[in-house]
């Protein structure tokens, strides 16, 4: 399972069926999960489900308040191919979210931030990209914030999950890059 990771105000740990109840709170919540390409959980054991056959695998973290310890949101690495991308065993996609009474508080770079950190320096990643779909501006904004920049659009594309034809915009940064960038500041 993946490792415990630290924040100033977040712990990224390993998701657990007992964090059901919590993940349920947020993801029930339509403005959440549609938006990042999932539907909304319809109750706890659907919850559970989730965490089970999704969230409980390796570079997966539950994003918890330090100061509640309330499991708030979601991020995680998806490696190779893994991946929602056609990426090399040397690559990962970076997916995230996080309940909206925590929008806008600057949790998810945080969270971002620290996990580009494992993913380059403990994993020894050579390459991130993210993700977010067409009108998903907050999800850009937290990747501008991150050093993450632009590099394509896919194509209008079907997402089964929500039963949608989307368009999807990727963004990138490589190790080297990070390096210069953020390596100095953790």
């Amino acid at each position: 399972m993946s490792q415990t990771l630290t924040t100033e105000r977040l712990v990224l740990r390993a998701w657990q069926l007992t964090d059901s109840e919590d993940l349920y709170l947020y993801a029930k919540d339509p403005r959440v999960g549609p938006i990042a390409g999932w539907p909304v959980h319809q109750n706890m054991e659907e919850s559970a489900e989730i965490i089970k056959n999704v969230f409980q695998q390796d570079h997966v973290f539950a994003i918890e308040l330090k100061e509640t310890k309330q499991v708030v949101g979601c991020i995680g690495l998806l490696i190779g191919e893994n991946s929602n991308f056609d990426l090399s065993d040397q690559e990962g996609e970076l997916a995230y979210w996080i309940g909206v009474p925590h929008w806008g508080k600057g949790f998810i770079p945080e969270a971002i931030h620290e996990v580009m950190r494992y993913a380059f320096q403990d994993i020894h990643l050579t390459q991130l990209w993210c993700g977010y779909f067409d009108g998903n501006i907050q999800s850009k904004i937290a990747q501008e914030k991150c050093g993450f920049r632009y590099d394509h659009s896919t194509d209008l594309q079907y997402i089964e999950l929500v039963d949608e034809h989307r368009i999807e915009h990727l963004s990138h940064i490589d190790q080297a890059t990070w390096q210069v960038q953020f390596a100095t500041q953790t």
